[in-house]
């Protein structure tokens, strides 16, 4: 938000009412948007009207109210363009909505897919039923909203590939790979803030790792080759069972006493449970910056999705800490971490061997001694949100 101005657009903030969002509530992540730029809140259907169907997505029942207060605002302000950057994906469909009675143009980012390939395994559930659900949705809403799109972005190429499969009329040139970009500016306001973290307490005596950000079945290779890893550099080093405790933090988007543990029943499979403390419950951005500034070390598992692009990795770069990142070999962070040299990347490919991998953590990672990376500014800044921005901006100028 602080560079659109700079590269001659101004925005207007169109949102959703935040305590009709589940889950935990971030107030000072508002401190990082100018106060001068002009916002608007949607209202939405209470939750209590339609929980006794499941219906709990804030994005569907906002959706009327976004479209209404989305008239009013076209109509005074009169936008040259319309941008949806959001996950809550059905409210993408009314850009279509307004393209047609205002003619204005509209463009799509894609942060995660919306119609995914990715197949859940498991057992049957009513989260699967309702994933299932969502996705027979997006089967028409996904096609039906692109259609008329003025541009599409993505986070990753892979997503590009995916959807120009998937919709052969999407023309060349229609598609931007953009991903987020880094916001150096955070850890000053951090520090500014004096948050302090309460995950884990830095003057116990031992050492801690950190990684902050979701679980899932889809990382369930990464986390097994890590902990394989691990078991591997406590039978080299008894007192790492004493000294060592890594940190999985927010691990779960469903929060309170619906969230669940992925990590933890994996450290217990290969015997590293009392180094593994898991809790799976999101925490507000700032506290999660601070933990990445307390910890020793930071520990990135990647998805067995090769599309996927874990947002988060430009903050565990901007801590500056030792870092090690497992991914799926075609994903776009392994690129990025090598370019700029940034801390220890080990890769895998899709139906590998865990012990390799596990092994290769061990003689890489474990039987180093771990250092930060030095930061190459130069490297880094394609990826600083101000030339995100600019690249957006100039994308705006072309729409």
């Amino acid at each position: 938000m602080p560079y659109f101005i700079e590269f001659g657009w101004e925005p207007l903030i169109l949102k959703i009412d935040p305590n009709e969002q589940e889950g935990i509530k971030d107030p000072q992540l508002a401190l990082t948007i100018p106060k001068d730029i002009r916002t608007w809140q949607a209202g939405c259907i209470p939750r209590s009207v339609t929980e006794w169907i499941g219906l709990r997505n804030v994005g569907w029942r906002s959706i009327v109210h976004l479209a209404r207060l989305g008239d009013r605002i076209i109509e005074r302000e009169r936008p040259a363009a319309i941008f949806f950057s959001t996950t809550m994906f059905p409210v993408m469909a009314i850009g279509r909505y307004w393209q047609k009675r205002y003619g204005v143009p509209y463009i799509l980012d894609f942060q995660d897919p919306w119609l995914s390939d990715y197949q859940r395994a498991g057992r049957p559930s009513v989260a699967s039923a309702k994933y299932a659900v969502s996705q027979q949705m997006a089967k028409w809403l996904e096609p039906f909203s692109l259609r008329k799109a003025a541009h599409v972005i993505t986070v990753s190429s892979a997503y590009v590939d995916m959807l120009g499969t998937r919709y052969q009329w999407l023309q060349e040139g229609m598609m931007t790979v953009l991903p987020f970009g880094a916001a150096e500016s955070d850890f000053d306001v951090l520090r500014g803030l004096g948050i302090q973290q309460q995950q884990f307490n830095t003057r116990d005596g031992k050492r801690h790792w950190v990684y902050v950000g979701r679980g899932g079945d889809d990382m369930a290779f990464a986390l097994r080759a890590f902990f394989g890893g691990l078991s591997k550099a406590v039978a080299e080093d008894a007192a790492l069972r004493q000294n060592l405790r890594i940190h999985f933090i927010g691990t779960d988007y469903a929060p309170g006493s619906r969230s669940r543990k992925t990590v933890e029943p994996l450290a217990v499979a290969a015997g590293v449970q009392e180094m593994v403390i898991e809790r799976p419950d999101r925490i507000p951005y700032f506290e999660a910056l601070g933990c990445l500034r307390d910890a020793e070390a930071l520990i990135v598992p990647g998805s067995d999705d090769p599309g996927y692009v874990a947002s988060k990795i430009y903050p565990y770069v901007l801590a500056r800490k030792p870092l090690l990142a497992i991914f799926h070999e075609a994903s776009g962070v392994v690129a990025f971490l090598k370019k700029i040299a940034a801390g220890v990347v080990v890769t895998f490919k899709t139906n590998d061997d865990v012990s390799r991998v596990a092994n290769t953590i061990a003689s890489t990672w474990f039987s180093q001694k771990i250092a930060a990376p030095p930061l190459d500014p130069t490297a880094f800044e394609p990826y600083t949100a101000r030339e995100m921005t600019r690249k957006l901006c100039s994308l705006f100028d072309s729409v």
